[in-house]
């Protein structure tokens, strides 16, 4: 095909030449692959999505955070004594259990409705920058502290927005290659 110096060719859609190696009959394979990645990258891009993933990963994390100080928790040895070793067991389980979901879902919590705040913010400015975690760390730390009055609320949202920026600073510093 010949086409104007320096001029991208245009092909109908469909149409388009295939990577090297593959055929016409795998032209149709090659579409459904790209529609469904295309489909990804929406849902990935997706508040909502971006949302459940950071509840998802700050569970998680709340959870094993909880299992880890358990294995650290003074246990009383006179508080079960009348239990056999298996019942000890039991219970000393049920309670890493009960405080593995407690502070899993704080952590999830907290992580759903940052990443979620960010992702509105970020979206409604159209900008990738500094001012989106610091404005998400803010309205989360004032929904987080709202039950205990305006004032908290307010520095609430003061605390989780500086946290939010010393974060940011730090992930977005700027590395020597000094290796």
């Amino acid at each position: 095909m010949n086409s104007p110096p320096l001029v991208a060719p245009i092909f109908p859609a469909g149409k388009e030449p295939l990577p090297p190696g593959l055929t016409d009959e795998d032209r149709e394979q090659l579409m459904q692959a790209k529609k469904y990645q295309d489909w990804m990258s929406i849902g990935m891009e997706s508040c909502a999505t971006k949302s459940i993933f950071a509840g998802g990963g700050g569970f998680a994390i709340g959870a094993f955070f909880s299992l880890m100080s358990s294995s650290f928790a003074y246990e009383d040895p006179l508080l079960r004594q009348n239990l056999n070793t298996r019942q000890k067991a039991s219970e000393i389980f049920k309670e890493m259990g009960r405080g593995m979901w407690r502070s899993g879902k704080g952590f999830g919590k907290v992580g759903a409705l940052f990443a979620g705040i960010e992702c509105v913010i970020e979206s409604y400015r159209a900008r990738n920058d500094m001012v989106n975690p610091i404005a998400a760390g803010f309205v989360t730390g004032g929904i987080l502290a709202r039950n205990a009055g305006p004032r908290a609320a307010f520095g609430g949202g003061l605390a989780f927005a500086a946290f939010s920026a010393a974060i940011d600073l730090f992930l977005r510093r700027e590395t020597s290659d000094e290796d």
